[in-house]
């Protein structure tokens, strides 16, 4: 099965190539002029541009498919208000003319959501200056680049929303505490006694937050101090294991869950976020009534068409959402 990218760069090469025959022996298209002589050898591979790959699926749950285009999506959140549970308590033989009552209450919470389009243009005299080449094709450089945009678009606003803030992402949700006082520094240079401290800080926070009523599964951190983690706190501390096993095993410890994960994220970096702060993240991240983030259309592409015969072009398009933390109180940012 092809993949969108695939399919995106046939649709463009078949529509251009069969309405204009001259152009269908053309293996490769346009390259970058250049002077060249017999003693010039072309490297038959394209170095490419690398591109950070963090996807939203392995930090949050992701819906794709579901409810195309409409403006936003309506979730129903439920809550107990009916009397407590010693209101129930009676003695045989007392007045027992009404009985405490269960009762429930729902809150309408509305998820924006926003539609996108990119359009890939090329023409007759682009597609025949690059036949000169023969080792880089520009239809498939331009799909690849409206994917990789497409890509990045939906990453970062997976964490950190979009610039006219209509649209949160996982690292600025309103609701969600923030927490100064128990992560001061980076963990990559916490002393033993700092990194204990830390260690035995961040999980009753957490607790305390939830009204003991969850445990994470997840920390999220920037990926500038992840990457210092393979050192040791000291030779002595922790049987001589480095500070990311060490992180790792605490919350497995105290949380009960062997799959507890400790993850990278250069969006957490205040250098890369906006935020002014490196923001560490403990929550539930294997949960989609604790948080949800929607791809109600995924990226898709038109076949590439023409009005004048020389022009041709294809539009691609995809709707997202914000990002909602449906129970802020299982989420804790610990800021420095």
């Amino acid at each position: 099965m092809k993949t969108k990218l695939e399919q995106a760069i046939e649709n463009s090469v078949v529509k251009l190539f069969s309405q204009s025959p001259e152009l269908g022996q053309i293996k490769n298209a346009l390259g970058a002029q250049q002077t060249i002589d017999t003693y010039t050898a072309i490297r038959a591979k394209v170095t490419e541009q690398k591109l950070p790959d963090y996807r939203p699926s392995d930090y949050m749950p992701v819906v794709v498919g579901e409810g195309a285009w409409f403006e936003d999506n309506l979730i129903w959140k439920s809550y107990n208000i009916g009397d407590n549970f010693e209101a129930g308590i009676f003695e045989t033989g007392s007045n027992l003319a009404r009985a405490p009552r269960a009762e429930t209450q729902v809150e309408g919470v509305r998820v924006p959501r926003r539609g996108w389009r990119e359009a890939v243009v090329t023409n007759i005299v682009e597609v025949e200056q690059a036949s000169r080449t023969g080792n880089w094709s520009l239809i498939e450089a331009k799909e690849r680049a409206r994917y990789n945009t497409w890509n990045l678009g939906i990453q970062k606003a997976s964490f950190l929303g979009t610039t006219d803030t209509a649209l949160s992402g996982l690292l600025n949700q309103t609701g969600v505490a923030s927490n100064t006082t128990v992560v001061t520094k980076k963990f990559s240079s916490m002393s033993a006694t700092e990194f204990a401290a830390a260690l035995g800080g961040m999980l009753p926070a957490y607790q305390t937050r939830t009204n003991y009523t969850a445990m994470p599964d997840t920390f999220v951190m920037p990926a500038t101090d992840y990457n210092g983690l393979g050192s040791f706190v000291d030779e002595s501390y922790g049987n001589g294991k480095s500070r990311l096993a060490r992180l790792k095993e605490a919350f497995i410890e105290i949380t009960g869950n062997a799959a507890f994960e400790v993850k990278p994220l250069p969006y957490a970096d205040k250098a890369n976020s906006g935020l002014s702060v490196d923001r560490y993240v403990l929550y539930r991240r294997n949960d989609d009534t604790s948080l949800l983030f929607e791809i109600p259309v995924d990226f898709t592409t038109g076949v590439a068409d023409t009005f004048n015969g020389f022009d041709y072009e294809s539009v691609a398009f995809g709707q997202f959402s914000s990002v909602i933390s449906l129970r802020p109180l299982e989420m804790l940012y610990f800021d420095y």
